[in-house]
C-alpha cells in the first residue's frame, strides 16, 4: 500500500484530511474507553495484580515513548509520516486482540504476565506511530486553528466516551453478575470491540494527506537532532514544566481506581459514574478551553486549569478521616467535577503549546524530546508509588483538633494520611512547584492569569444561567448536542 507525499495541499485536501482526523479520533477514543483505564485496571486485579504490578501497567505507556528515540531517526530518514503511522498504529492495535484471548489460553498468574508484556508491545509501537503523527499534524493542521481544531475532535470523542463508558460499566456488572465463574471473559468481550474500533481508526489515518516535511537549512547529525530542543531556553522551560507536571499526575491519577475499589470499596457503576460525571464536564469546557487558547494563550490556560487540578489532587486526602465519613462521596462528585473541568484545559494547552513553540521543519525532535523526558516522568511515578504503597500501607499521619473543659472533650479530625493518600499530597507539592516552572515559560499572547479566571467565570454563568429556564432544562436534556449548536451559533 502507497502512501503519497505532496508538495503542497490545497484547501479542499486540507479540510478532508481534518475530517478524517476527526473520525479517527472518535474510533480511538473509542478503543481507548473500551480497553483502558477502569476496566483495565479492574482486569488487571481480577488476574490477582499487586500494588506493584498496577504501578507497572500505568508506567509502560510513558516509559514506552522512549522508543521515540529512534522513532525520530525513522521519521528524518524516511520522510514518510503517514506510513509509518498507521503501520505502527496497526501492529499496536493488534495487541488488543491477543490481551482479549487471555482468558481463553491462559492461568491467572500466566494471564498477568502475558497482560504485562503485550501491553509493553502494544504501547512500544504505539509511541513510534505517535512520533510521527506529532510531526505530521503539526504540519497539517493551520497553526491559527490549533486550539479550536483539537478542542474540537476532543469535544466530540468525550462526546462519544460518556455514553460508551456507561454502557461498558453496566455491561461488566451485569456480566459478572450472571456468569460468575465467567468473569473474565466479559472483558474480553470490551477488548475485542476496543480492537475492531482501533483497526476502523488505521483505515481512518490513511486516508489523511500528508504534506512533504520541510528540510532544514543544514543537515544535523541524530544526536546533535535530539539535544537541539535543550539548547532553546525557552523550550527547555517548557519541557521542564511537562516533566515535573507529569511527574506529579501520574504518582497519583494511576491509582484512583484502586483506592476507589479497594479504600472506598465502591462498585464498578458507582466508579463509571463518576468518570462520567467528569467526562461531561471535561466536554462542556473543551470548547470554553479552545477558544481561551486562540484567543489568549495555551500558557494562560495552564495558568488557571493547572492549579485547579492540583487542588482536586489535594482534596483526594480529605475523602477518609481516617475512614468513609458522611462527606465522602458528595466530595468526591465535586472532585470528578472540577477534575473534569481543569483536565479538558490542561490536556488542550499542554499539547498545544508544544507544538506551537516547536520551529517548522524540527517538529519532529523538538516534540520527541519533550515526549522523552514526559515519558520518563510519567514512568518512573506510578513505579515509585506502587513500590512504596505497601510501605506506606503500615504508616499513618494524623492531626487533631481538641477541646477540653470540665464537662469532658471533643476531638475532631482535622487530617489523616494514609497509604495512596501520601502521593496523593506529594503529587499536590510537586505540582506547585511545576506551576512555577510554567511562569518562565514565554508564549505570544499571554495574559494575566486572573484576567483568564474572570473570562471562565463569565462564560460559566452565561453556560449555566439557562438551567433556570424552560429552555435551559431542555439543554441538560439534550446536552451536550445543543451547547454544540449554542457555541457555533455564537462563533458566527
Amino acid at each position: 500500500m502507497k502512501f503519497p507525499v505532496k508538495d503542497t495541499l490545497t484547501e479542499e485536501e486540507v479540510e478532508n484530511g481534518l475530517r478524517s482526523v476527526i473520525k479517527d479520533g472518535l474510533t480511538t477514543q473509542t478503543m481507548v474507553t473500551l480497553t483502558g483505564g477502569v476496566f483495565l485496571v479492574a482486569f488487571a486485579l481480577k488476574l490477582g495484580a499487586s500494588n506493584i504490578v498496577i504501578g507497572l501497567l500505568a508506567a509502560i505507556p510513558p516509559l514506552a515513548h522512549l522508543i521515540q528515540i529512534p522513532a525520530i531517526y525513522l521519521v528524518e530518514k524516511y520522510r514518510v509520516r503517514r506510513a509509518i503511522t498507521v503501520y505502527a498504529a496497526a501492529l499496536s492495535r493488534i495487541f488488543w486482540l491477543l490481551i482479549a484471548l487471555i482468558p481463553f489460553l491462559f492461568s491467572i498468574e500466566a494471564g498477568l504476565i502475558f497482560l504485562i508484556i503485550a501491553l509493553l508491545l502494544h504501547s512500544a509501537f504505539a509511541a513510534v506511530g505517535g512520533c510521527s503523527w506529532n510531526s505530521w499534524m503539526h504540519d497539517l493542521v493551520p497553526q491559527r486553528r490549533l486550539g479550536s481544531f483539537f478542542s474540537k475532535r476532543m469535544s466530540f470523542a468525550m462526546a462519544l466516551a460518556i455514553p460508551l463508558s456507561l454502557a461498558a460499566g453496566v455491561f461488566i456488572d451485569y456480566w459478572g453478575k450472571s456468569f460468575v465463574d465467567y468473569e473474565l471473559y466479559g472483558f474480553s468481550i470490551l477488548f475485542f470491540l476496543g480492537f475492531l474500533a482501533g483497526m476502523l481508526g488505521v483505515y481512518f489515518i490513511s486516508t489523511i494527506p500528508e504534506p512533504r516535511m520541510a528540510l532544514s537549512e543544514k543537515k544535523t547529525g541524530f544526536f546533535k537532532l535530539i539535544l537541539q530542543p535543550f539548547k532553546d531556553s525557552n523550550f527547555k522551560q517548557l519541557i521542564m514544566f511537562l516533566g515535573s507536571w507529569n511527574f506529579a499526575v501520574n504518582l497519583a491519577a494511576p491509582f484512583f481506581t484502586v483506592y476507589m475499589l479497594k479504600r472506598l470499596e465502591f462498585d464498578m457503576s458507582f466508579i463509571i459514574a463518576l468518570l462520567v460525571l467528569s467526562q461531561i464536564m471535561n466536554l462542556a469546557f473543551l470548547r470554553i478551553w479552545g477558544r481561551f487558547s486562540d484567543r489568549f494563550s495555551n500558557k494562560s490556560v495552564l495558568g488557571v486549569s493547572g492549579p485547579l487540578f492540583m487542588l482536586c489532587i489535594l482534596a483526594w486526602t480529605f475523602t477518609t478521616l481516617p475512614e468513609k465519613y458522611f462527606l465522602t462521596t458528595p466530595l468526591l462528585i465535586v472532585i470528578h467535577i472540577f477534575m473534569g473541568i481543569s483536565t479538558a484545559g490542561v490536556s488542550l494547552a499542554s499539547g498545544n503549546i508544544g507544538l506551537k513553540l516547536a520551529p517548522k521543519g524540527q517538529a519532529t525532535s523538538y516534540l520527541a524530546a519533550n515526549g522523552l523526558i514526559n515519558s520518563l516522568a510519567a514512568g518512573t511515578a506510578p513505579i515509585l508509588g506502587g513500590i512504596f504503597a505497601d510501605f506506606f500501607a503500615e504508616r499513618e499521619l494524623s492531626m487533631t483538633l481538641k477541646w477540653i473543659d470540665p464537662e469532658g472533650e471533643l476531638v475532631i479530625q482535622t487530617l489523616n494520611l494514609q497509604q495512596w493518600d501520601f502521593f496523593f499530597f506529594l503529587a499536590f507539592l510537586i505540582g506547585l512547584y511545576s506551576i512555577h516552572r510554567l511562569a518562565m515559560v514565554k508564549e505570544v499572547g499571554e495574559v494575566e492569569t486572573k484576567i483568564v479566571l474572570n473570562e471562565l467565570i463569565s462564560e460559566a454563568k452565561r453556560e449555566t444561567r439557562s438551567l433556570s429556564t424552560v429552555s435551559g432544562l431542555r439543554q441538560m436534556v439534550y446536552f451536550p448536542f445543543s451547547l454544540v449548536t449554542h457555541l457555533k451559533r455564537r462563533k458566527k
